[in-house]
């Protein structure tokens, strides 16, 4: 477990993030961190103390002159007797007062007394974000050596409402926690290319040729080689989710921009080629949308093969140390996985099952099988996150030069 040991204090004000609180709480137990709840009063609001509780296995700390948790001085037990302080969610007001040393609660006194590392996880309104006010707080934040994840960009609470103020997502903050308490990162000083999501082949201004493939693992695994250490690129073609923390992103669309954005980020250590390429392209696109003629046949689409991106990379001059694939199949998984390691000259392949019924394709969860000449693993049933978490692991390993 990532965070075993691990002692965090977990301080939560009043913000409708602060549902996100208990799925944070959750996945930091899960790595074996122990969580210490403090909650605003304002946080009470949204979230009870009670189900905190419930989710942490802790007491909660609610108030600063709280005759039982203050006779030895409570806050500063609870800012010192840990290895983090986070604050997540960290609302405009609990910013502003750390920012000019104010102590009137118990957690601004925690977050004043504590020698510790702090994290905050800031979520308002976009306005309230791009205020002076906050932006002058942001600055002396981390001029003070806070480190802050986010906010990001999306939907807001508010109806109507989108900009830059959304909380991370809570495996985002696990992530920039095991970040700030790891010791030395494994692939530091390596550079990796990883690509992710589908591509678009353009038939017309209008249509194209596309796939399902929603970019969730690509980008999961870019920033989990990232959280290790390696300087990633990413080459991403059309997804609509956001660019994952910590790694430089080239956006693309066609096979063709992928294959040349790949090749100019080599030389490389690690090139983990994740895309679902479309095999085909038009062969002649039209420059005007396709009209349908009444009674007549569709014109035909003459199709050329896409450049093969993987087998590129494999046998390339350039050609990574370690070279990652993913088969995407239907039937036949190991079969045709063993079959794609040889003819692309990768080192190795995940494979996966992506029938309708499995929901791997745009969900949230996948099966894979790692295909070496060495043999196969297969995983279990997890999410892209872990299945991520895992495969970065795999290859700080195998650069190390130590069996997987």
């Amino acid at each position: 477990m990532t965070l075993a040991g691990k002692r965090i204090v977990l301080i939560i004000a009043g913000g409708i993030a602060a549902y996100k609180s208990l799925d944070l709480i959750r996945r930091l137990r899960e790595r074996g961190a122990k969580v210490t709840p403090i909650m605003t009063r304002a946080a009470q609001e949204f979230v009870t103390p009670l189900a905190v509780g419930a989710l942490s296995a802790s007491h909660v700390y609610l108030d600063l002159f709280c005759r039982e948790d203050e006779q030895d001085v409570g806050h500063i037990r609870l800012a010192r007797d840990c290895d983090l302080v986070l604050v997540a969610p960290a609302t405009a007001d609990l910013m502003a007062k750390i920012a000019h040393g104010l102590a009137d609660d118990l957690p601004s006194a925690v977050l004043l007394a504590s020698d510790r590392p702090i994290l905050i996880a800031p979520a308002m309104n976009p306005k309230m974000w791009d205020n002076a006010a906050t932006r002058r707080n942001v600055a002396t934040l981390k001029g003070d050596g806070i480190t802050m994840i986010g906010p990001m960009a999306g939907e807001m609470a508010e109806s109507g409402e989108r900009g830059v103020g959304r909380m991370a997502e809570p495996l985002e903050i696990v992530a920039a926690v095991e970040d700030l308490l790891s010791g030395p990162k494994p692939l530091a000083g390596l550079k990796a290319v990883v690509t992710s999501g589908p591509t678009h082949e353009p038939i017309d201004p209008v249509r194209y040729i596309a796939n399902r493939s929603s970019g969730k693992q690509g980008h999961a695994i870019a920033a989990a080689l990232a959280r290790l250490g390696a300087e990633v690129t990413l080459v991403s073609g059309p997804v609509t989710i956001a660019d994952p923390a910590g790694v430089q992103v080239l956006h693309v669309e066609r096979a063709e921009e992928m294959r040349d954005a790949v090749i100019a980020n080599l030389p490389a250590d690690i090139a983990v080629m994740v895309a679902a390429v479309a095999d085909w392209r038009v062969a002649s696109g039209s420059d005007q949308k396709i009209k349908k003629q009444p009674g007549e046949a569709p014109p035909p689409l003459m199709l050329t093969e896409n450049p093969d991106i993987l087998k590129t990379v494999g046998h390339h001059a350039k050609r990574p140390r370690l070279v990652v694939g993913f088969a995407a199949e239907t039937q036949n998984v190991e079969e045709n996985g063993r079959a794609k390691l040889e003819r692309k000259g990768a080192d190795l392949i995940v494979a996966n099952d992506v029938s309708p019924q499995t929901g791997v394709m745009g969900g949230d969860r996948n099966r894979v099988q790692l295909i070496t000449r060495d043999g196969v693993e297969a995983w279990p049933d997890l999410s892209k996150e872990d299945v991520a978490e895992r495969l970065a692991l795999w290859i700080a390993m195998q650069m190390a030069g130590a069996p997987a």
